[in-house]
């Protein structure tokens, strides 16, 4: 099992680059890190559960009605990826279960 993300800024049409995300589950964090050149974080693996990830958007854009956005997500399915996408603007964002 495994999780990733990819952030993109819908002001600039480029990746988030060093946006602060964090993963947790059952009130712990169990990863946490900044995107990369590319808007993307990979390569964590949280267990079966209900999880939160949260991007520090605050941290990231100057100027942002949301300061920082939380997905809920469930993994039931130990072998599968689990992918959260975040599309980011100042006043809006939008998430889906990506592949």
């Amino acid at each position: 099992m495994s999780f990733s993300t990819h952030v993109l800024d819908a002001v600039t049409g480029r990746p988030a680059t060093g946006l602060l995300v964090r993963l947790e589950h059952e009130g712990g964090v169990v990863a946490e890190g900044r995107t990369d050149r590319d808007g993307r974080i990979g390569g964590w693996e949280p267990e079966a559960g209900v999880h939160r990830v949260v991007f520090d958007t605050g941290g990231y854009l100057t100027d942002t009605f949301y300061p920082e956005v939380v997905i809920t997500f469930t993994v039931t399915d130990p072998g599968d990826h689990y992918h959260v996408p975040l599309l980011l603007s100042p006043y809006a964002y939008s998430t889906y279960r990506g592949s």
